[in-house]
């Protein structure tokens, strides 16, 4: 029943990480402390005595407590958890009918779509970057779907399968596998992906986060227009070796409803092509990162949950780190290697967390910029 932890304290609180489950779990400390007893064979009647002693308790008040914890944490993070990827690797590869080739800094990655389905699920956040045919090319991927599951191959080897109501996981891998290859680092060397915007100065990066429709790309581009580096947006990937934000060269999503602000900005804009993500209900067009730097990468330690509304003053103060990291953890993806684990957790504990709300552009650029400057 035992399973590997990794505990960090983070304000008030004990975050403890499961190696079976690959879960994070918020506890109280006392919580913390009886869990990690449990991992190590020590007896509930033995906790529940010391537990009674402690705080004066009755020793059934005690193990009812310990029971608890028991059954309702400790045993259900025990169990394994499925891998997403299937174990489906049975396919018919059959002719592709469209090819695209991409440059990316130095390399070529030749992509090959099975149908307009799948170059739908990629193509558009990469379509800046679509260079003429060419046989020279470093890396080939192959995309197709077959009885409602996609497959991904590259250079001839089986990378995965995922069902229709998973192809989020497969966009994942497809582009955990173009980071891999652009920084020349493994997927042991990134201690996480994250669902935010990246952006820095010379000096530092920050991430922008928020849920869907709050305006994290929009401020994203805003940010960029006024002299800060995009390094990425959804798709955020930082290292283990220095903790730092690196390039991820996808198109910045810009929904229909922005246009109006960014138009001046990005005069592009009007007559980039619009792409319809029915599964996600929206229509947007893409804008290109203006990051010319191969490996360009910063020091990131302040998360910006950020949020523009209409006729608000600016509100900018530093919010509580667990609820940030509640907010962080489920649309992340982070390393379960249990050194990573513990090099994510011990940078999260030394983050700043605010939270950034806005209508007005200038204001917004300004304090981000005097975050990134330290001027605050």
């Amino acid at each position: 029943m035992k399973t590997t932890l990794v505990k960090q304290t983070i304000e008030d609180k004990s975050v403890v990480w499961f190696s079976n489950t690959n879960q994070y779990v918020v506890l109280e400390n006392k919580t913390a402390e009886i869990i990690s007893k449990l991992n190590t064979d020590i007896s509930v009647e033995k906790i529940s005595q010391h537990l009674a002693n402690e705080f004066h308790i009755e020793l059934n008040d005690a193990l009812g407590f310990v029971q608890q914890i028991q059954n309702e944490i400790y045993i259900p993070n025990t169990k394994k958890q499925s891998s997403d990827l299937k174990d489906n690797t049975e396919y018919n590869l059959t002719s592709f009918a469209k090819t695209k080739f991409y440059k990316i800094n130095t390399l070529v990655f030749k992509v090959e779509y099975l149908s307009e389905f799948e170059e739908y699920l990629v193509h558009p956040k990469f379509s800046h970057l679509e260079i003429t045919e060419t046989s020279d090319f470093n890396h080939n991927f192959q995309v197709f779907t077959q009885e409602d599951v996609t497959f991904l191959i590259i250079n001839n080897e089986f990378i995965g399968s995922w069902p229709r109501k998973e192809i989020h996981y497969f966009q994942g891998k497809f582009s955990m596998y173009i980071v891999q290859y652009m920084h020349n680092k493994p997927e042991e060397d990134w201690m996480g992906i994250f669902h935010a915007s990246g952006l820095g100065n010379d000096k530092k990066s920050l991430l922008l986060l928020g849920d869907s429709g709050n305006g994290k790309s929009t401020s994203l581009a805003i940010l960029q227009a006024n002299g800060l580096t995009c390094l990425a947006d959804d798709f955020v990937p930082m290292d283990i070796e220095k903790q730092h934000v690196y390039t991820f060269p996808s198109a910045i999503s810009i929904k229909r409803n922005s246009l109006e602000t960014l138009l001046p900005m990005y005069p592009e804009l009007e007559t980039t092509a619009e792409f319809h993500f029915k599964r996600l209900n929206k229509i947007v067009r893409f804008l290109p990162p203006k990051t010319n730097q191969p490996h360009y990468n910063l020091p990131c330690n302040d998360l910006v949950f950020i949020k523009y509304e209409k006729g608000s003053d600016l509100q900018f103060n530093k919010i509580s780190k667990i609820e940030a990291f509640q907010q962080l953890i489920p649309d992340s993806w982070i390393s379960d290697n249990v050194k990573n684990v513990e090099v994510f957790l011990q940078w999260f504990a030394n983050t700043n967390c605010y939270k950034l709300t806005y209508s007005n552009n200038d204001k917004m650029v300004k304090t981000i910029k005097n975050l990134l400057n330290n001027d605050l």
